[in-house]
């Protein structure tokens, strides 16, 4: 089931990618010869309004096939190659734009129909993360928490501060109730590494509050900027060094972080998918040959030198730029597996 909701995932922004590029080529009058989802063996096709619309076997990609964009193919008056730079601008740039937009459009729903996540200030367990100390000591959700080591527990945030001045791996008694029934569970805590803090491995649980519509457009906006900063701020220590290659994931990784998020409840994985499309925005942004972003430099090339580059050159450059995806994606893949074996 991960898998098929992975691919159902990448296959919903992959068709909002290529649906951009589709819209705005129609709109300018560009000759569009094919709108396909994936690659590989054709499974399905239909043809309407002269545009064949297929469905493939491969279905970690897509695209929209359009008039004037290989060597050889200039007889369309209405061909890619015949717009002007600006035109090439707005169809490069129309299908990551539309993974922004889905990004923000995924946040207004998370905000307006299922709301902002609340903690409660309860001392009840609302989540028990897998093989932290509290799972192994067989804490579970629900339990209500009435002392740790004799001391009286009446709020999450006591729980929380008593758990932190107890010190890391010494044995602490927690007395919980759950069904009715009161029970001492001995847990050894371990370290947050990143605040030097005795940790359990539990979460409080949560309320959501919904926004009015205007506060949630609001917030999808700032939430689709944010997730956008950070992405781009991991890119830049990527390209600097601050962080490495073996950290990228490919299809497998994304698979498992897909069915992460979907343990996790319908908020995560909705957060998750606008983050996979606000990175697929970018990635396809960014001046690498057969991306998006490189048919955008390429026009503005033109517009300065006012004649288009040779279509031969420019189809071997895309050829090149396509061959070094396809590495990407090996290394990629191939730290996924070693990610997986490593656990």
């Amino acid at each position: 089931m991960t898998i098929v909701l992975a691919l159902i995932i990448i296959a919903v922004l992959i068709l909002v990618h290529e649906w951009g590029h589709f819209v705005a080529a129609r709109r300018i009058g560009i000759t569009v010869y094919e709108f396909s989802l994936g690659f590989g063996t054709k499974l399905f096709s239909k043809k309407k309004d002269g545009v064949e619309y297929s469905l493939r076997l491969i279905p970690l990609g897509g695209y929209v096939r359009m008039a004037g964009e290989e060597p050889g193919d200039a007889e369309d008056p209405n061909g890619f190659d015949k717009r002007t730079p600006l035109e090439k601008m707005i169809v490069s740039f129309a299908g990551p734009f539309m993974n922004f937009v889905l990004a923000v459009l995924i946040f207004i729903l998370i905000f307006a129909v299922i709301g902002v996540a609340q903690p409660v200030d309860k001392a009840i367990i609302g989540e028990v993360i897998k093989d932290k100390p509290a799972y192994q000591a067989g804490l579970q959700k629900g339990d209500k928490i009435l002392a740790v080591n004799q001391q009286e527990i009446s709020s999450w945030e006591d729980f929380v501060g008593v758990i932190q001045d107890e010190p890391a791996h010494q044995p602490m008694l927690v007395t919980i109730e759950r069904a009715g029934k009161t029970s001492e569970l001995t847990v050894i805590p371990t370290v947050n590494e990143s605040t030097g803090k005795s940790i359990l491995g539990v979460y409080s649980q949560i309320r959501y509050e919904r926004l009015g519509i205007f506060n949630a457009i609001k917030m999808g906006f700032v939430q689709t900027y944010q997730m956008t900063v950070l992405l781009l701020q991991g890119l830049g220590m990527l390209i600097s060094g601050g962080a490495s290659a073996s950290d990228l994931a490919g299809p497998v990784g994304i698979t498992s972080m897909v069915g992460e998020a979907a343990r996790g409840g319908i908020v995560y994985l909705l957060s998750f998918t606008a983050f996979l499309s606000i990175n697929l925005g970018i990635l396809n942004m960014l001046p690498i040959p057969a991306l998006d972003g490189s048919r955008f430099v390429f026009a503005i090339v033109e517009a300065i030198r006012r004649k288009p580059m040779d279509p031969e050159k420019e189809g071997f450059i895309h050829w090149m730029g396509f061959l070094f995806l396809m590495g990407l994606i090996v290394l990629a893949t191939y730290n996924d597996i070693v990610r997986l074996i490593k656990g």
